[in-house]
């Protein structure tokens, strides 16, 4: 897939600059860039779920408690 951005001359200086400092390319940056916006967002989704189903229930367990549980 091929996708077009456009940026202003100053977001374009900043993207060239950002991506040869760490040695990728601009595609590769965008690319990146995107999969850690989605990375974090599904994260702080999961993580209201789950602080969600806590507060419905909010018991908690030592790893002691999981090791026995477990048989470990």
């Amino acid at each position: 897939m091929t996708i077009s951005l456009r940026l202003n001359d100053k977001d374009t200086t900043l993207f060239k600059e950002y991506a040869k400092m760490n040695g990728i390319s601009i595609s590769e940056l965008i690319r990146r860039s995107v999969f850690e916006h989605i990375e974090n967002e599904y994260d702080l989704k999961v993580y209201e779920k789950a602080i969600a189903e806590y507060r419905k229930n909010p018991v908690t367990y030592s790893l002691d408690d999981v090791e026995r549980e477990l048989g470990l």
